[in-house]
């Protein structure tokens, strides 16, 4: 099945080559969202609440761009450079999902830049 790439305009030029968001039928899969702005700057540098706010609009962008809305994510992947920072990231994840919660996984690794602490990849189920 081909897939229609998402790319909203207000976005920065990718850091690498891939696209925000992959729509294949009713699925959106939005690519690892991280706090960067242009030429790949890292935004919000020591601060994972900011960052995860930063990357739940990314991903809110691409899901509107899509045709969807943030109710109709169903699975977050979810990558933490510092478990220190779960607390914080939960407290403005929730902002985001406040009914039904999207299934998801939290893992701790090291990101792409170091100084990014959050980054996330959904999948969401449009219409």
């Amino acid at each position: 099945m081909p897939f229609e790439a998402i790319n909203p305009p207000q976005f920065p030029a990718p850091i690498a080559p891939y696209s925000a968001g992959a729509k294949a039928g009713g699925t959106l899969y939005v690519s690892g969202m991280l706090a960067l702005g242009e030429g790949g700057a890292v935004l919000h540098v020591g601060d994972a609440a900011a960052q995860t706010r930063h990357v739940l609009e990314a991903i809110r962008i691409t899901v509107e761009a899509a045709g969807g809305t943030m109710a109709d994510v169903a699975m977050n992947h979810i990558f933490l450079k510092d478990m220190a920072d779960y607390a914080a990231f939960n407290a403005v994840y929730a902002e985001y999902f406040p009914g039904d919660k999207p299934a998801r996984y939290c893992i701790k690794c090291d990101l792409v830049k170091p100084d990014c602490l959050v980054e996330i990849a959904s999948v969401t189920h449009l219409g």
